[in-house]
């Protein structure tokens, strides 16, 4: 056999080594991609969930204040106003993008703020702090808003990790072959107001 046919298989064959390799680093790229976003996807619904909860509370909590502060109206409709507001900001696991987020985000605190302003009431109400009614949905309340911290916080580390990694030069490059546009975009998290010490909380 002629040097330069044997050097030209040498080329091909080394050509064909790392096309399988590069190809089985994309997959590998791709599958990981894919687990990262269905780990995001599991966190949101967990959002979802503990916020869902909040919303159940709310009639029950509306109604026990209404018993003792008929009068409260205006606070009384803020709530309920709120909560219809949140009910129709719905983001799908999918569609995580920042800006709808941010949207939900904006709902589920003009619900908080309304919230803070119902729990003030009682301090106006003797009657009302002392219903054991009121008293144990004010706790479910108050665990309630732990739960979606602690959910927010997991999401937040879980689209850390997804956003970092699709990122990553080689990755993307791996991700541009294999996924469908838009397949693998960012996804947008949770924001702390500056100087709060937790990303939610109802005053109690």
């Amino acid at each position: 056999m002629k040097k330069s046919s044997i050097i030209i298989l040498s080329v091909v064959g080394l050509v064909v080594i790392i096309g399988i390799s590069m190809f089985f680093k994309a997959t590998g790229t791709y599958d990981k991609a894919v687990g990262y976003q269905e780990t995001t996807s599991q966190a949101w619904g967990n959002v979802e969930a503990t916020y869902q909860r909040r919303m159940d509370l709310i009639p029950n909590l509306v109604s026990t204040v209404k018993g003792f502060a008929a009068q409260e109206k205006e606070v009384l409709i803020g709530v309920t106003e709120a909560r219809a507001s949140v009910g129709k900001v719905t983001i799908d696991a999918s569609n995580l993008k920042p800006e709808n987020i941010k949207a939900f985000e904006q709902a589920q605190s003009g619900l908080t703020q309304a919230l803070s302003k119902l729990m003030l009431v009682q301090e106006r109400y003797p009657e009302l702090r002392s219903n054991q009614n009121f008293l144990q949905l004010q706790a479910q309340l108050e665990g309630t808003e732990n739960r979606i911290n602690v959910a927010r916080q997991r999401y937040n580390d879980t689209v850390k990790e997804y956003n970092t990694f699709i990122r990553g030069f080689w990755r993307k490059m791996y991700l541009g072959w294999l996924a469908e546009e838009d397949e693998f975009t960012k996804k947008g998290s949770f924001e702390s107001e500056k100087g709060a010490e937790k990303a939610y909380k109802v005053q109690f």
